[in-house]
């Protein structure tokens, strides 16, 4: 592909004296394996018609590419259309499965997701900017990046004071003792239902409310006075770390790559808090009724709270806290965070304050986000009232199913299943995950993918003939090669727009190319089998190096 572009710029310059940004598409097949408006480029430079300066460059782009081309055409108003060879189409398909942009070569990214928060479980959309976030910091790291993965979380603030609370209300006290009756097996879900208690207690109880206004207190001065021994202190330190623990457990089934860090809000707030105090003096934050607010309303936004009221700090003061950190640590190239699009306005605000410490730092963030996940039956669900799926949910939804399915769960199949459910879609929008279609194996989804790749391997297990065969192809072999060709394209699509779903639409739409091919053209046995097996094999190996791109296993066996 590049070497078809270099050659449109050199005969833009040699033969025009002028220079053009060439375009290749991918017309049907029919018409050849790429497109380029060249010729319309140069038309409006060099004041000639379009199909006249088409003619020209077909002559000349024909004799500079020679034996890599079997054909060029002139289409349309002057739309070049190019016909590889088959020696040059067979390069591409040997090419594609190592084939990788280095768009973020040698640059240093920061990669912010999951950002669950302690004393609660992961939900269904912590679940989802899981698995989208490390497929995302993977595109970066084949694109040639340092890739510096860390989570964030609410160790402080009010839903902790709300599942302290709960907790303490459940051992009768501050008894720390009988935290040890809780077992290790059972602790993230006897977590969770504290926060949804405090919560409802908060709501409609005064004295809970002022009893939980103080917990909140409490737990800010843990950390700025370092206590670790009083009662209070052991039931929110071990409670915190049991939280940590379940979301490493959760991590490692999953199968995503380990965090480098996980940064809590204890860290972050202090920094926040300095920030705001700054900013105070320096006119970008003001006083309004006891609080400090950023008039957002200037920049085309919001007015926001950064310290309420209480004098505690807001979200917003420890994000911008959180945003000081990774860049005094990392001073990086490329920032990206995943948040649910609720948090759009909120984020804009807290982007824009930070420009007056760290002005430029809006080019280098990119803020992804993402719509509700919801089972079927589209019921509205929240935190708060308990009631929104949890991870852990999704995850048993999709092994029942796949066990009724199959008669066993297979976890590398039920967890794909998910993870392909949830990155085949674009990111932004709400999406309804069903555990019945996302363990099919007659649509789009990850075990259907994963059964074509052991399929394809299958094949090759019974061929005979190892050499590869570079004789011309026919009509379903160059088909097949020409979509596996693709791949690199895919790739680099996904790169560019930050997109994973690009990878998962072109293997589908692989899977479904080969299948026609296989359906009527013989493999083993056939006096072919040099060129179709070799073809099977690079069609395998893109399946396996694309499911590993999205984070889903790819067995040779199932």
């Amino acid at each position: 592909m590049q070497t078809i572009i270099d050659a449109i710029k050199t005969v833009a310059k040699e033969t025009f004296n002028a220079d053009v940004q060439p375009e290749l598409t991918r017309p049907e097949e029919q018409f050849g394996d790429y497109s380029t408006n060249a010729a319309l480029q140069l038309a409006g430079k060099v004041g000639k018609k379009p199909r006249e300066v088409a003619e020209k460059f077909v002559e000349l782009l024909k004799a500079r590419l020679g034996e890599d081309v079997k054909e060029i055409s002139i289409a349309g108003p002057g739309f070049i259309n190019i016909l590889l060879s088959d020696k040059a189409l067979l390069e591409q398909v040997k090419a594609a499965p190592t084939t990788k942009p280095q768009t973020y070569k040698d640059k240093v990214v920061v990669a912010e997701y999951s950002d669950p928060n302690p004393f609660k479980v992961l939900h269904a959309g912590h679940l989802y900017t899981t698995l989208v976030g490390d497929s995302i910091a993977t595109l970066f790291e084949i694109a040639g990046a340092k890739v510096h993965r860390v989570n964030y979380g609410g160790d402080v603030g009010l839903h902790v004071a709300r599942a302290m609370w709960g907790i303490i209300q459940e051992l009768g006290g501050e008894n720390p003792e009988k935290l040890q009756q809780v077992a290790e097996n059972e602790r993230p879900v006897w977590l969770s239902q504290f926060y949804v208690k405090g919560t409802a207690a908060y709501e409609t109880n005064e004295q809970a409310k002022a009893e939980i206004i103080e917990i909140n207190k409490r737990v800010y001065e843990l950390h700025t006075s370092d206590d670790h021994d009083s009662p209070f202190a052991q039931i929110y330190w071990t409670c915190r770390q049991w939280s940590y623990d379940g979301f490493d457990k959760l991590y490692k089934e999953l199968g995503v790559q380990p965090f480098e860090r996980y940064i809590p809000e204890s860290e972050s707030t202090p920094k926040g808090i300095l920030l705001v105090e700054r900013g105070l003096s320096e006119g970008v934050f003001e006083k309004s009724d006891g609080a400090v607010i950023f008039k957002g309303e200037e920049h085309g936004l919001h007015t926001r709270v950064f310290i309420n009221s209480n004098g505690l700090p807001t979200y917003e003061a420890k994000d911008l806290g959180l945003a000081e950190i990774k860049w005094q640590d990392y001073k990086f190239d490329k920032s990206f965070i995943i948040t649910g699009n609720e948090q759009i306005g909120y984020m804009k605000v807290v982007v824009k304050a930070l420009e007056h410490f760290h002005p430029g730092i809006t080019e280098r963030t990119t803020h992804l986000t993402h719509g509700m996940i919801r089972l079927p039956g589209g019921k509205k669900m929240s935190s708060r009232k308990g009631n929104n799926p949890k991870a852990k949910d999704i995850l048993s939804a999709a092994s029942a199913a796949n066990k009724q399915a199959r008669g066993n769960d297979d976890p590398r199949v039920s967890i794909g299943a998910v993870k392909y459910a949830f990155l085949k879609h674009r990111i932004g929008g709400d999406m309804i995950y069903d555990p019945e279609e996302s363990v099919s194996l007659e649509g789009n989804s990850g075990p259907y993918l994963q059964y074509a790749h052991a399929r394809a391997n299958s094949i090759l297990a019974k061929v005979k003939t190892n050499a590869e065969d570079s004789s011309s192809l026919e009509a379903l072999e160059r088909s097949l090669a020409r979509k596996i060709s693709e791949y690199p394209e895919a790739i680099a699509r996904s790169v560019n727009e930050l997109m994973p779903h690009y990878i998962a639409v072109y293997l589908y739409q692989l899977a479904q190319v080969f299948n026609r091919f296989y359906e009527k053209n013989k493999v083993v046995g056939d006096s072919r089998e040099g060129v179709r097996a070799y073809l099977t094999s690079q069609y395998a190996n893109v399946l396996k190096d694309g499911l590993n791109l999205l984070g889903i296993a790819a067995p040779e066996k199932l």
